[in-house]
């Protein structure tokens, strides 16, 4: 039995802005005998000499990064938040963190773009305009809102319910394009979508206080455990939908998509696709990205060749 969240809703989608135009849907007679029933929401793929899937018929593939938050967490101790910039705009080997995103996004060629989901008021990115993406000023007071803005947005701008979105942490500036996919290579045929994630390797302990400060309950079995990143990928409307009945408690997209009964592929990435939080953070993702040489950054949005940071050198071991 199809899961309800799956099923094409009958309710009107709302009306396309002319960018960018939909893609015409294809009819069951227009897929070849091979391909199966053909489904809206798991539509015929082809799987091309060079491994990766080619864009389904009759779907798109897009991007929609949250760009709303504060980074709090990100801050030095003693630094008021009021005083500094969002952490997806400080400086990353010499450029803001989350243009080394953006680079990694434009890597992908099936993507139709990516959205931009900024907070009111926030202009940091008009300075590089014309580089693969655009801004939608919907941010709101979690993520989940956030997403849920930038979700509509692309439905207002000619997206369908049927395509699928990628949602990507700003502040995951190591991903990699081959990461990228990989995710979409997986899901592509799935009939829920899935997440890039990484298999836990530490031993895993839960925590109660006790005296002098925090002491050891219990050690977890980490057998089954993997830590959760992104891309996330999901279809727009099956997403829309769990966002709208879940509401903010939504930490990530497959939470949301779990609470409504769903089981999202876990697709292996890697462990330096973190998410930047805390200020040591920013040096390790430094260090990755001066190894790497971050040439998509530099060929995308400029900048100087070797120049790993605006801050003086430091080792971060």
């Amino acid at each position: 039995m199809t899961h309800p969240l799956l099923t094409p809703q009958s309710a009107a989608a709302p009306a396309p802005a002319p960018w960018p135009s939909p893609a015409p849907t294809p009819s069951p007679d227009a897929i070849p005998d091979v391909a199966g029933p053909w489904s809206p929401w798991n539509p015929w793929t082809i799987a091309p000499p060079g491994g990766s899937y080619a864009l389904p018929v009759g779907a798109r593939l897009w991007a929609l990064l949250p760009c709303a938050g504060t980074g709090t967490r990100a801050l030095p101790p003693g630094q008021a938040a009021a005083s500094a910039l969002p952490k997806q705009y400080l400086h990353v080997a010499g450029q803001p963190l989350v243009l080394h995103t953006l680079a990694a996004l434009a890597g992908v060629g099936r993507l139709a773009g990516t959205l931009v989901a900024v907070a009111a008021g926030d202009h940091f990115l008009d300075a590089y305009p014309g580089k693969g993406f655009f801004t939608v000023e919907c941010g709101g007071p979690t993520r989940a809102d956030t997403v849920l803005g930038g979700l509509r947005a692309l439905l207002q701008r000619g997206a369908q319910a049927q395509d699928w979105v990628l949602v990507h942490d700003a502040a995951r500036c190591l991903v990699t394009p081959e990461q990228i996919d990989a995710l979409i290579d997986a899901c592509l045929g799935d009939d829920v979508g899935g997440l890039l994630a990484h298999k836990l390797a530490d031993t895993l302990k839960t925590a109660i206080a006790g005296p002098g400060g925090i002491r050891v309950a219990s050690t977890v079995d980490r057998g089954d455990k993997w830590l959760a990143q992104t891309p996330q990928m999901f279809r727009i409307g099956a997403l829309v939908q769990a966002l709208e009945q879940i509401g903010p408690i939504a930490t990530d997209e497959a939470s949301a998509m779990e609470a409504m009964g769903l089981h999202p592929r876990l697709v292996q990435a890697s462990a330096l696709n973190f998410k930047v939080t805390y200020p040591e953070d920013f040096l390790l993702a430094e260090a990755v990205l001066a190894q790497r040489a971050h040439g998509a950054t530099l060929d995308r949005f400029g900048g100087d060749r070797g120049q790993a940071s605006d801050a003086p050198a430091r080792t971060i071991f």
